[in-house]
């Protein structure tokens, strides 16, 4: 699976203690919507590219016992949309029912033909915050995800 890195212990982007994957490609679709380059992960695109496993990811997170989370985010993690869905076949096949929560650019709209969304929102625990990032917005805090968003 190609990531940009992996946090093994986030406590930022949701409520629970959380391993947080950051996905590695974007096509930027908020910076060409809103007109400007201002997108907050556009210096991710520049970090090296990791092939990391996984089972290997998986082992890291069961062996973590502070971790009740799988954060998805970074840069667009439905540009990796086959990993992506990968690795929540993965992690449900391994019986870890913990939420996985996926940050996207897109609107539901956007990704209801999607063949690796389809089969993402059949598995139970999953939370995906929609939508694109838009400058000049107020930051307001999400109840579902438990945190301050930035747009």
């Amino acid at each position: 699976m190609l990531i940009k890195n992996l946090i093994d212990e986030d406590f930022v982007n949701y409520k629970k203690p959380s391993m947080f994957i950051i996905f590695p490609y974007c096509s930027f679709k908020c910076d060409k919507e809103n007109g400007c380059d201002l997108c907050q992960n556009s210096h991710l695109a520049q970090e090296p590219t990791i092939d990391y496993p996984i089972e290997k990811i998986i082992e890291r997170y069961k062996n973590n016992p502070l971790t009740r989370a799988i954060v998805c985010g970074g840069l667009e993690p439905f540009d990796s949309g086959a990993d992506l869905a990968l690795l929540v076949r993965e992690m449900r096949a391994e019986y870890i029912m913990d939420d996985i929560v996926i940050y996207t650019g897109y609107t539901k709209e956007e990704l209801e033909h999607n063949l690796f969304y389809r089969r993402i929102c059949r598995f139970p625990n999953i939370v995906i915050k929609y939508g694109r990032f838009r400058p000049n917005e107020k930051p307001h805090y999400d109840e579902v995800l438990g945190v301050n968003l930035a747009s």
